[in-house]
């Protein structure tokens, strides 16, 4: 029946969106996006598989087509897979460039090589999935995603940015502070001195 396949389709559906949960596991304290028209725009993008047709919510480009974000999540992150969704026209990225565990990345910064390098198509309705070279991206605590291009358009504009993987605490290793003796030291193991006593009998 027809019920039964919407159904099956609602349920694939939240299985998907449950895979793109990593955007939970982002520190958006610290998180960055350089070039961004409106400040703070840039965090709007990571969410809910499920809310990325929200256009309201996006982020463009200011003085020129490029963006760079900088994610630090709350633990190491296996990354699997990036979405990418923008319009059907000219602002939509042509290009991703993902760079591991580099913090407070700038745009100077972007001349080195990066871990992956994408040719995006336009997709806009977030369904287009990037697959990572998972190797390299198995332990990942910051990512920087570069977009250097668009398809032409003097601005980008991105409505989401979905990331797959899985995430595990990180370890924090507390730091002991232990004393070695070289040689005892005789002060620190004193013993009674027992007294010998002599009874006399008169």
């Amino acid at each position: 029946c027809c019920c039964c396949g919407e159904a099956a389709a609602a349920a694939g559906g939240a299985e998907r969106g449950a895979a793109w949960g990593l955007y939970l596991r982002i520190d958006r304290q610290r998180l960055q996006c350089l070039n961004e028209r409106r400040e703070g725009s840039g965090a709007l993008v990571f969410r809910a598989w499920e809310d990325r047709g929200d256009r309201a919510q996006f982020v463009e480009s200011d003085d020129d087509e490029e963006l760079l974000f900088n994610v630090p999540f709350t633990g190491n992150v296996k990354l699997k897979g990036i979405i990418v969704m923008g319009e059907d026209d000219g602002t939509h990225p042509a290009e991703m460039r993902l760079f591991r565990n580099i913090p407070h990345m700038s745009f100077d910064d972007t001349a080195r090589e990066p871990e992956q390098t994408f040719s995006l198509n336009r997709d806009p309705t977030g369904e287009l999935e990037y697959p990572t070279k998972i190797a390299r991206f198995s332990n990942v605590y910051h990512l920087s995603i570069h977009f250097p291009k668009n398809f032409g358009a003097e601005t980008t504009k991105i409505f989401y940015i979905g990331l797959k993987g899985e995430w595990t605490e990180a370890h924090r290793h507390e730091v002991t502070i232990c004393n070695y003796e070289a040689s005892a030291n005789p002060a620190d193991h004193k013993l009674e001195q027992i007294t010998p006593q002599t009874h006399f009998i008169s």
